[in-house]
């Protein structure tokens, strides 16, 4: 057998670097490792100090089960660990930690000391591990647990030290990485302390009092809880009103089975789920805890632990996605009109704020309109329709007892009084908005895209079920179209057959429409699919991934009434009506407010009634 000339095994203190490098990449890293290794040896309290941002002293803190002198000295051993002893058990991982790399991989980059004891030995033992060589061992006196001090990071790696961040930077990846831990173990006490600065210090405390403490009063005053389980998956947690987005994905706290992770999967779910109630630009603030069996997910594909692969992404898609959607739904998100004499708007409010159309000079001491959230009947989508705008009835059931089948805060629909009319509770102006009388005041609806978010949600669930709602033509219509339009009929053909049009594509670039969705008034059945599919081409570059979903707001925008349209007064309460039974009717599939709301208290106030 040859000798190798050029291939040679590497010595182990030069292998052990280079695998250290892949698990403590940064300060925050070997921060996480030692707070997972506390956490999982059941530790009640953590305390974590560091000095330079980790660069000259990490230590940590813990009264967990704590170690005897055998285990202390295999702990630092690479691939050495209690937590997982066949490959069944890498199948169905429970602990934080499990590769066992951790100390070793930290000691390979720093001077390490390690102080442990278990609650079986009278005394502590203490290891000093300098670059993987145990320089000493001794006892001392000492609590039950473990503290380990890490100094000098990256000494003998001075590369990885260059290329660290600021000392800000590398705090706030600190102060992040501890955040989320206190996050995912409310009933942990956590102690954080920057060069004698404490930065955060909070009690064994219930899950939403623990969020309020690391987030901040007034986000933790905004957080919807929401909840959701099947036998498969479950996800709780809390999201925060939209108008506290914030510019970066930075304070969005995802945990799978109590470990944080991030999931581009699970951060689109939460982000469609919110659809157009954020700013442009913004991203939700959220604290979202998905439990799922441990067989059916494999967290074992990335060194940070951070990436994880589920077993079934669309099921954990779905259900966030529903989870959100119901939540926002249930909770008051209608913008609420207040009238300003001055320019000055509250920071939170000016988020919402939407500016009136360019007013003349005469109007120089106009009101400003802002717009912020407020209180608003939230009802859920439904099944059946009426004659008038067709949408689905409520199903039984779903969401029970969390709202009203029918939004019971509208006046119009109590009995009339004798000499009265229905048409005395709700107005049509313009022929483009309606009004209509709620207890607490007024509602004014954008008529169009009032009805373009009923359309969309409809078919939807059309998509949904496969159950399209088709009115056959008497007489077929036969159109022909340019090439590039013929192309884009033949792909999205079962797509909109399930819209509701019956189409047969022949030769020659022609296609004849035999029945066309019921929400389409019979005779304009070639301009409504000539014109969903120039929608559909001119938002062809949209950061849309669903085909149908862009597919449904063409054909919404399209389908619905118009402003200029003339609507009576029981297809203006119908229109309402089935607005309050969509899944999120504040605001339409582009993005435009539907519905804003004036307290009767705004209205006392300009009347100087207050």
């Amino acid at each position: 057998m040859h000798m190798s000339e050029s291939i040679h095994i590497l010595p182990p203190e030069l292998a052990n670097r280079i695998a250290a490098g892949e698990v403590v990449q940064r300060p925050a890293s070997a921060v996480k490792e030692l707070i997972e290794n506390a956490l999982d040896a059941g530790a009640h309290r953590i305390e974590i100090y560091v000095r330079d941002a980790g660069k000259t002293l990490i230590q940590v803190i813990d009264d967990g089960t704590g170690m005897n002198e055998a285990d202390a000295l295999m702990s630092f051993r690479r691939h050495a660990t209690s937590k997982i002893g066949s490959v069944e058990d890498l199948e169905r991982i429970t602990t934080l930690g499990f590769r066992g790399e951790a100390l070793a991989s930290i000691a390979a980059v720093a001077q390490v000391e390690l102080k442990s004891r278990s609650s079986s030995d009278d005394v502590a033992t203490v290891l000093r591990i300098d670059g993987d060589i145990v320089k000493e061992m001794s006892k001392d006196s000492g609590a039950r647990g473990t503290t380990v001090t890490v100094k000098n990071l990256f000494y003998n790696t001075p590369a990885r030290r260059n290329f660290l961040k600021t000392r800000h930077t590398e705090l706030k990846n600190i102060t992040d990485t501890v955040i989320r831990g206190a996050l995912a173990y409310p009933e942990v006490a956590w102690l954080l302390v920057s060069d004698d600065e404490t930065l955060l210090d909070v009690p064994p405390q219930e899950a939403r009092i623990r969020a309020t403490a690391v987030l901040g009063e007034r986000v933790g005053a905004s957080l919807m809880a929401c909840s959701e389980a099947t036998e498969y998956v479950s996800v709780e947690g809390y999201l925060a009103r939209p108008e506290y987005a914030r510019k970066t994905r930075t304070d969005q706290y995802l945990f799978l089975n109590r470990r944080p992770i991030v999931s581009k999967m699970i951060g689109h779910a939460v982000f469609q789920g919110y659809e157009h109630l954020l700013i442009s630009g913004g991203f939700p603030l959220y604290v979202l805890h998905v439990n799922i069996d441990p067989q059916r997910v494999d967290v074992n594909v990335h060194p940070s632990k951070l990436e994880v692969k589920f077993e079934n992404e669309s099921t954990i898609y779905r259900m966030v996605l529903s989870v959100v959607r119901k939540t926002l739904a249930m909770n008051d998100l209608a913008p609420r009109v207040e009238f300003r004499d001055g320019m000055a708007v509250d920071p939170d409010v000016d988020r919402f704020a939407l500016r009136p159309a360019q007013t003349s000079s005469t109007d120089a001491g106009a009101p400003i309109f802002a717009f912020r959230p407020d209180a608003m009947p939230a009802v859920l989508p439904s099944e059946g329709k009426s004659t008038i705008l067709p949408l689905s009835r409520p199903q039984t059931g779903r969401n029970s007892g969390s709202a009203p089948d029918v939004p019971e805060e509208f006046e119009h629909r109590r009995a009339a009084r004798p000499g009265e009319t229905e048409a005395r509770a709700i107005w049509q102006i313009q022929n483009k908005y309606i009004i209509s009388q709620v207890r607490s005041g007024l509602v004014i609806v954008d008529q169009h895209v009032a009805h373009e978010r009923i359309l969309y949600e409809r078919v939807l669930a059309n998509f949904e079920n496969s159950l399209p709602v088709i009115q056959q033509l008497l007489f077929p219509q036969t159109l022909e179209l340019p090439a590039g339009d013929y192309a884009l009929v033949k792909d999205l053909e079962p797509h909109l057959r399930q819209l509701g049009f019956d189409l047969k594509v022949f030769g020659r670039n022609t296609v004849v429409i035999e029945g066309i969705p019921a929400d389409v008034k019979p005779g304009s059945e070639q301009k409504i699919l000539t014109d969903v599919l120039e929608d559909f081409k001119a938002n062809e570059h949209a950061s849309v991934i669903d085909v149908r979903d862009r597919l449904a707001k063409s054909f919404a925008c399209k389908a619905a009434i118009k402003a200029g349209d003339p609507l009576n007064a029981q297809e203006m309460t119908v229109l309402i009506e089935q607005l309050f039974l969509t899944n999120m009717p504040y605001v339409c599939p582009h993005g435009r407010p539907v519905v804003i709301r004036i307290p009767v208290e705004e209205l006392d106030r300009r009347f100087g009634r207050t």
